[in-house]
């Protein structure tokens, strides 16, 4: 696997940004800036340490897919580390095999810092190589999102 580092400085207060971006009070806030990856991207599950988490979307022909994770830790407004474990495809949850080995074990991790009213966001996040590019691509503009949305929503 292979890291991958992304940064985002958001004019807003540390727990309106940890809100928005886990989608805690409205889950349409998460919905909002993980569209970028898919457009229908969901999560079902809690935020909770220790809790199952899954991230939805659907695909092209419709089917229900994403990752089954585990919230590794939980500390509210300050980090958030996702365990990767599974694979959901075509609505089932596959938690063996050669496709979930590939991400099996996983990361995440999301830390909050807040410096006079602004908010950083730091993501490390560990990824199979042949989505290296796509994430590389996609997360600043999903973050470009949220920071718009915690700041002008």
């Amino acid at each position: 696997m292979k890291k991958l580092k992304f940064n985002v400085k958001i004019n807003a207060p540390l727990s309106k940004v940890y809100d928005t971006m886990l989608g805690i009070s409205d889950k349409s806030t998460y919905e909002k800036w993980t569209a970028l990856f898919n457009p229908t991207s969901t999560y079902e599950g809690s935020w909770n340490k220790g809790e199952k988490i899954i991230f939805v979307g659907t695909d092209e022909n419709g089917e229900k897919g994403g990752m089954v994770s585990e919230i590794a830790e939980n500390i509210p407004n300050r980090f958030v580390s996702i365990r990767h474990y599974g694979i959901l495809k075509d609505g089932k949850e596959i938690n063996t095999g050669e496709e979930v080995e590939k991400w099996a074990g996983g990361l995440e991790n999301y830390t909050f810092e807040e410096k006079n009213g602004s908010t950083s966001v730091r993501i490390e996040l560990d990824a199979v190589e042949e989505f290296g590019d796509y994430f590389g691509q996609v997360y600043p503009k999903a973050l470009d999102k949220l920071k718009e949305v915690c700041e002008y929503e």
